[in-house]
C-alpha cells in the first residue's frame, strides 16, 4: 500500500521504518529535518507538508504529541486532503474525548478511521512489536489490522471509536502503579538485607511476579536487559507516563470513577517530573526511594 506516515518521533521513526521493510511505500512527514534525514535513510519518501504527504495515499498513519495537536492536524491537512477512500490510523496516545471527535468528524467526510494507541516503547516500535489497541468500527478494523500487523506483535480491537484510547489509558495507569510498587519491594528488600538477585529470582516465581519485575526490572543488573541497565536513558520517559497517568486521571473523573493507586501514581511522577527527571525512563523513580 502507499502510506503516510505523520510525526516521527522516538516511536514513529521506528514504525515508519517497518511499514518499508513490510512493502509499503511510505511518505513521510515531520516538522524535525533530522526525523525525516532518518526516515528517508530507511526508505521513505520525504514531505515538507501533511497535505503533500497525504495527497495520493490509501492509508494515514499518525503518531503525534497531544489530542490538540492530533484535532488541528487531522482538520486542517487530512480530512478533505487524502483521498476519500483512505483509511485513517491515528496511533498517538490522546484523551477519549478527542478520538471520538475527529474520527466522527472523519466519518462525516465519508472516511474510515480508528484510535490505535500503542505499548511496548521504544524498543518495540523498532523492533515490530507493539502491541495496538484499536478503536473503531469492524469495518475500519478490518482495514487497519494487516497495516498495523507490519508494526506490532498484537492487534487487540478493543471496541467503538475511543476504547483504543480508554483500553492504553487504563493499561498505563496500571504499569505506571505497579512499577512504583515494584520499586518499593525490591528497596525494600534491599534495606532488610535480601541479595536482590535472590529476591528477584524468588518473587518472578511466585505471586509478586508482575510485568514491571519480569520484563523491565528497574534494578540494574537484575533481570532481562532494560533502561535500569543504562543509567535509566532511553525506554518509555517519565514525562510521557505523567502525561498518560494525567489523561488517566482526567478520563477517571469524567466517569466518576475512584482510582486512589493511579491518582498516588500520577502524584509521585509528577513530583519526579517537577524534579527535573523527565528525560530518565519511568523505571527512574526507584531513584526517589
Amino acid at each position: 500500500m502507499k502510506i503516510a506516515f505523520i510525526g516521527l518521533g522516538n516511536m514513529g521513526g521506528g514504525m515508519a521504518a517497518n511499514l518499508v521493510k513490510a512493502g509499503h511505500s511510505v511518505n513521510a512527514f515531520d516538522l524535525s529535518e533530522d526525523a525525516l534525514a532518518r526516515a528517508k535513510e530507511n526508505g521513505c519518501a520525504t514531505f515538507t507538508s501533511v497535505r503533500e504527504a497525504v495527497a495520493d495515499v490509501e492509508a494515514v498513519v499518525s503518531m503525534l504529541p497531544n489530542g490538540k495537536i492530533v484535532d488541528s492536524v487531522y482538520e486542517g491537512d487530512v480530512i478533505g486532503h487524502a483521498p476519500a477512500g483512505a483509511i485513517l490510523l491515528d496511533c498517538s496516545t490522546i484523551d477519549v474525548a478527542t478520538a471520538r471527535k475527529v474520527t466522527a468528524d472523519a466519518t462525516a467526510a465519508g472516511y474510515e478511521m480508528v484510535d490505535a494507541p500503542v505499548s511496548g516503547g521504544i524498543a518495540a516500535a523498532n523492533g515490530g512489536t507493539l502491541t495496538f489497541m484499536v478503536g473503531g468500527t469492524d469495518s475500519a478494523f478490518g482495514r487497519a489490522e494487516p497495516i498495523l500487523t507490519a508494526m506490532g506483535k498484537a492487534v487487540i480491537h478493543a471496541g467503538a471509536s475511543g476504547a483504543g484510547q480508554a483500553a492504553k489509558i487504563c493499561n498505563n495507569m496500571l504499569l505506571g502503579a505497579s512499577m512504583i510498587a515494584t520499586c518499593e519491594a525490591f528497596m525494600l528488600a534491599d534495606k532488610l538485607g535480601l541479595d536482590l538477585q535472590t529476591f528477584y529470582d524468588i518473587s518472578s516465581k511466585a505471586s509478586g511476579q508482575n510485568w514491571s519485575m519480569t520484563s523491565y526490572c528497574p534494578v540494574p543488573g537484575v533481570g532481562p536487559q532494560s533502561p535500569a541497565d543504562n543509567d535509566y536513558q532511553g525506554g518509555f520517559a517519565t514525562a510521557l507516563m505523567l502525561k498518560d497517568l494525567k489523561l488517566a486521571m482526567e478520563a477517571a473523573a469524567s466517569v466518576n470513577a475512584d482510582v486512589p493507586m493511579g491518582e498516588k501514581a500520577a502524584a509521585l511522577y509528577d513530583a519526579f517530573d517537577k524534579a527535573g527527571q523527565g528525560g530518565l525512563d519511568f523505571s527512574a523513580i526507584i531513584k526517589t526511594l
